[in-house]
């Protein structure tokens, strides 16, 4: 059966992976493939009310402000050297403003931002998220079903932090960017890429897919293609490499492997060795702006 395109409603399209929900509910899912667009999809994509249930986990992270454990507090202290090169990407060149991070989570992002002295928003899909992000921050924290309340050309900065892979409607969320940025704004967003060495090497069992909370996923080609065809400009990407160490310890995990941690820092190596001469990174940022 051939599934229709989320993106380009193209029905050419051809199963590229069988796998499961590998992090949690080991639920079968496929991943579908475009032939036109080359956006690749997940199939079945659930009901956002249903969605919930998949974010449920103790081992979730970036709906987490506790540190317990030795990886938590790794992947605590590698997110705060990100954190600053996020931070860099979001805003240099740039005169202080007014800044949207959509699925803010518990506010980390924002807190930074706002300690640079730009004004933010913050829209965040989780309520227990928000009532963390709200004690934490000066912004405003929304929920998603605000989004379109606020007023046209109101941003000048606006970041997505791995979240278009989660979203449903491509369509209406890259409209509602458009509308929000202001002429000549800059749009920040962060995805993982299908066509990295770890992607390739894990196969089903790559992380990144993470069904079904992952319904989207991209290559350098889909992402450009989606933005540009949208009113959006490409300024730059550049690369988050430390996603490859934790994509394949996540991977690693799923796979069952012992010493997934040692293994995972390998993968994560190559990877990002291989990317230096592909441009291929596990997850890569890409800047755009808004056409004036």
């Amino acid at each position: 059966m051939n599934h229709t395109c989320p993106w380009c409603t193209s029905k050419n399209t051809h199963l590229h992976l069988m796998l499961k929900d590998y992090f949690l509910t080991q639920e079968p899912f496929e991943i579908v493939q475009c032939d036109d667009c080359g956006l690749l999809f997940t199939i079945p994509r659930p009901a956002p009310d249903a969605m919930v249930r998949y974010y449920k986990s103790e081992v979730y992270f970036s709906h987490r402000e506790n540190n317990r454990g030795f990886i938590p507090r790794v992947y605590e202290s590698v997110k705060s050297i990100n954190m600053r090169h996020k931070v860099a990407l979001a805003t240099s060149g740039l005169s202080r403003g007014k800044l949207l991070d959509i699925g803010c989570g518990v506010g980390d992002f924002i807190h930074s931002v706002e300690c640079a002295g730009w004004q933010c928003v913050g829209i965040e899909p989780s309520a227990d998220a928000i009532t963390i992000a709200q004690q934490r921050v000066h912004a405003e924290i929304l929920s998603l079903v605000d989004l379109s309340s606020l007023d046209d050309g109101m941003f000048d900065v606006i970041t997505m932090w791995h979240v278009l892979e989660h979203v449903d409607d491509l369509h209406s969320e890259i409209v509602q960017l458009h509308r929000l940025l202001k002429p000549g704004g800059r749009l920040v967003v962060a995805v993982p890429n299908y066509c990295s060495y770890d992607a390739d090497y894990y196969q089903d069992r790559w992380a990144a897919y993470d069904v079904p909370r992952h319904l989207n996923h991209f290559s350098k080609r889909v992402l450009f293609s989606i933005l540009q065809s949208s009113g959006f400009v490409f300024d730059s990407f550049d690369k988050l490499q430390w996603d490859a160490f934790y994509i394949s310890y996540m991977s690693e995990k799923s796979v069952g492997h012992s010493l997934p941690l040692v293994r995972g820092f390998f993968t994560g190596l190559r990877s990002n060795l291989k990317a230096r001469k592909t441009g291929e990174w596990s997850s890569l940022v890409y800047v755009f702006h808004r056409e004036k």
